[in-house]
């Protein structure tokens, strides 16, 4: 993990030494900022090196909302909210504006490390195989997807829900199995987040959007008809 930085955002100074000792030994390379405005300063210097962002939602000048609304404007990068609340209307809040996990505090230090590893595990695939699904192509070394040729932006969340129901092609998938292997871990959140990513992926994928199936009582199923 030499050569991957992550960005620590946190006013809290125990907080992101405690962070920062524990991603060292993984050999990670760190940033830190105090608070939302030095954050973007930090992110902007360092846009292109910078892999994954560990963000607070409640801190001083601006705070991680205004951040992740800034940063999502440009890029894509991994992004986890450290949250003390625990409010599910938060975290369907959060996945709207672009969030790719949540880790509410307190936490451990062992399993924050493991869902950043994680989560870099699947934004840096090894695997260069393209597949064509009637016009929609996903390309995961570089998590990109075309649609009859023409890229669209998605989310990290959003391109892993597709991923998962293009990998199961044809195969009806439980809200609770996609809750289980997208969002990794477990999720005890309304499986409305499900619907909400749904809808925003049919929208992109345009005429295409209809190949993914709503299966009543059980979940949604991508299959080309």
């Amino acid at each position: 993990m030499g050569d991957t930085t992550v960005l620590i955002v946190d006013d809290e100074d125990r907080m992101r030494k405690l962070i920062k000792d524990f991603l060292t030994k993984k050999e990670f390379k760190i940033l830190e900022a105090s608070d939302g405005e030095e954050a973007l300063k930090i992110f902007e210097e360092n846009s292109n090196k910078i892999n994954l962002i560990l963000l607070d939602v409640m801190m001083p000048k601006l705070d991680g909302w205004s951040v992740l609304r800034q940063i999502r404007q440009n890029s894509k990068v991994p992004i986890i909210m450290l949250t003390a609340r625990g409010e599910e209307q938060d975290e369907l809040f959060g996945f709207e504006l672009g969030v790719d996990e949540y880790i509410s505090k307190p936490f451990s230090p062992k399993i924050l490390v493991a869902r950043v590893e994680a989560i870099l595990k699947r934004t840096n695939p090894k695997t260069t195989e393209l597949k064509d699904y009637g016009g929609i192509v996903i390309d995961p070394e570089g998590r990109t997807v075309t649609v009859d040729g023409k890229q669209i932006e998605m989310s990290l969340r959003e391109y892993e829900l597709l991923k998962y129901l293009l990998d199961n092609e044809n195969i009806a998938l439980s809200r609770d199995k996609i809750l289980n292997n997208v969002w990794n871990y477990d999720y005890y959140g309304d499986s409305r987040t499900i619907d909400s990513h749904i809808k925003k992926i049919r929208h992109k994928l345009g005429k295409k959007g209809k190949y993914i199936q709503t299966i009543r009582g059980i979940g949604y199923k991508f299959e080309i008809k």
